[in-house]
């Protein structure tokens, strides 16, 4: 897959918008357009780590669960700091406990 390509598969698959895919990824529009990301290493270790959590989720869980509030924080929130350890801890939180809601 093209640097493009897997852009565009992390941003369907967490719900991602274009501004904050550039904010996690430290690149430009036009470097994720080109797919001139080959000095971003975020990219493949991000969808590596998402692929296993989606394969064993519902569909559209992942994007519902970004935004929601959990043990860490709000898994958006993580990431736009680019916080990937936090972020990693909270999908092995999902992968645990499931997406919950609430208390």
């Amino acid at each position: 897959m093209s640097g493009a390509a897997d852009a565009a598969l992390l941003m369907e698959r967490l719900g991602l918008e274009e501004a904050e895919l550039c904010t996690i990824l430290d690149a430009d529009p036009i470097e994720i357009l080109s797919g001139a990301l080959d000095h971003r290493p975020e990219l493949g270790i991000l969808l590596a780590m998402t692929a296993e959590v989606e394969a064993n989720v519902a569909a559209g869980v992942l994007p519902r669960w970004l935004r929601t509030s959990g043990p860490e924080g709000r898994p958006v929130d993580l990431l736009l700091a680019r916080d990937f350890e936090g972020f990693e801890t909270a999908l092995e939180t999902l992968t645990r406990r499931g997406f919950v809601i609430g208390g």
